[in-house]
């Protein structure tokens, strides 16, 4: 499995957006922007709870070493 590139596909979504807010995309074009954007941001949200998730579980322990 390909490792997830968090940076890369925030500028992918970023770019998806600014596609869809110009306009210009035929109906179905945008449909299918839309779906991927939607994929992307769900991706990249998982990420950062896991990375929040990691850091949480990091500082806890470090706490407990006090």
């Amino acid at each position: 499995m390909e490792k997830f590139d968090f940076e890369k596909s925030l500028k992918e979504l970023e770019k998806t957006v600014e596609d869809l807010q110009k306009g210009e995309m035929p109906l179905e074009d945008s449909i299918k922007a839309f779906e991927n954007g939607i994929k992307l941001s769900r991706e990249c949200t998982e990420y950062l709870e896991n990375a929040k998730q990691k850091i949480i579980t990091l500082t806890d322990a470090e706490n407990e070493e006090k």
